[in-house]
């Protein structure tokens, strides 16, 4: 998918300034030592949690990463995108897990 260009920006901005100093890979890092990826969804959905709260966001459903799947797949089908495409995205192995 190709990043907007103040994504791209962020991004760059963060690698230069903003990020630990580290021998790993990874694009984000823990904010606190050991500077290491993320383990699992979970520290992602810690994240996005927290992100949802400082911002104000309330109101019933989910309010964690898979916010963000479920807004990205049903932004892409409104626009045309068909379902398999969607899913092949996604990575579902499963489309019925793309209706959703």
């Amino acid at each position: 998918m190709p990043l907007p260009h103040d994504v791209g920006a962020a991004i760059a901005a963060y690698l230069q300034h903003g990020r630990p100093r580290s021998d790993r890979r990874r694009l984000f890092l823990l904010a606190v030592a050991p500077y290491s990826g993320f383990k699992g969804a979970a520290g992602i959905q810690t994240v996005a949690r927290s992100a949802m709260r400082r911002a104000g966001i309330v109101g019933p459903g989910r309010r964690d990463s898979h916010i963000f799947r479920h807004s990205l797949a049903t932004d892409l089908l409104r626009s045309g995108t068909t379902l398999t495409e969607i899913g092949q995205l996604l990575r579902h192995e499963q489309q019925d897990r793309t209706r959703i």
